[in-house]
């Protein structure tokens, strides 16, 4: 999958969570390194396409799993 929206997070547990959920929902996610230039304090980070973000944010958000998008820098 070519990285097109990216999801970062606070701690390894959260970015781990966050591809269980969106596994559960069918929604396609690979586990990249975080990039340099989003700062995050995991290591870890979300890779989706751009038309699975609202419902992934939505789920994450229910789930209570904590997570930064490129808007929220």
């Amino acid at each position: 999958m070519s990285a097109e929206v990216i999801l970062t997070f606070d701690t390894t547990h959260m970015a781990l969570w966050a591809e269980e959920v969106a596994r559960a929902a069918s929604i396609p996610v690979e586990v990249i390194p975080a990039p340099p230039e989003r700062h995050a304090r995991c290591n870890l980070a979300l890779a989706l396409r751009p038309v699975d973000l609202g419902r992934l944010t939505t789920l994450l958000t229910e789930t209570g799993v904590q997570f930064q998008t490129a808007d929220q820098l």
